[in-house]
């Protein structure tokens, strides 16, 4: 089973810097490999740099909870949630299609409370 997770390549979870502006603040956030290249993949489906990704995502986190506490934190989760919903069929594999031309609802309705807040849960056999 480890196999799997240990063959991993070693440059993947290299932690990496990157400095960027937000609302003309310069910042640094520090991730691992793996979770630029997928902010990368994310960007790059909506036609935006990853610098415009992640300001856009620390505006609407802003937004939506007063406050970007633990923001790292919170990419790495965008991360997984990406790759999670991907392989649950929820967003689609085709990077030809933007993240920002899906219905958020639709993509969240039925999800586990731990995978989406204020998702309307149901069960898998109704689904």
């Amino acid at each position: 089973m480890c196999e799997i997770f240990i063959r991993a390549n070693p440059q993947s979870y290299e932690c990496q810097s990157r400095s960027l502006r937000l609302h003309g603040v310069a910042t640094s956030i520090r991730l691992e490999s793996l979770f630029w290249e997928v902010l990368e993949a994310l960007a790059q489906r909506d036609g935006m740099s990853v610098g415009q990704l992640i300001s856009r995502l620390h505006d609407e986190l802003s937004a939506y909870r007063g406050e970007a506490a633990n923001f790292t934190s919170f990419l790495r989760v965008c991360c997984l949630r990406y790759l999670m919903l991907q392989g649950e069929g929820r967003i689609p594999a085709d990077q030809r299609v933007p993240i920002g031309s899906l219905d958020a609802r639709a993509v969240l309705d039925g999800l586990p409370p731990s995978w989406a807040e204020g998702a309307r849960a149901t069960s898998r056999a109704a689904a």
